[in-house]
């Protein structure tokens, strides 16, 4: 599941917290947040920021044999 999590300081720091999200796509899903939100001061990629997608493929072959009794 994917969440955004904000914290909010009393002197108008924002943190927020991305999970569930694999790579560098949190990026994508944050950009118009944090631009109406103001300058970006830092930022620390989590774990699943540096994960890669696999994507594996499978080849089945199939063979029928038939037997002329």
């Amino acid at each position: 599941m994917e969440t955004l999590e904000f914290v909010i300081y009393p002197d108008g720091r924002v943190e927020e917290k991305v999970t569930g999200i694999v790579g560098a796509s949190c990026e994508e899903v944050t950009a118009a947040i944090e631009a109406q939100l103001g300058q970006v001061i830092t930022q620390s990629p989590t774990s699943e920021y540096f994960t890669q997608v696999s994507q594996h493929s499978v080849l089945v072959k199939a063979q029928a044999a038939f037997s002329e009794w």
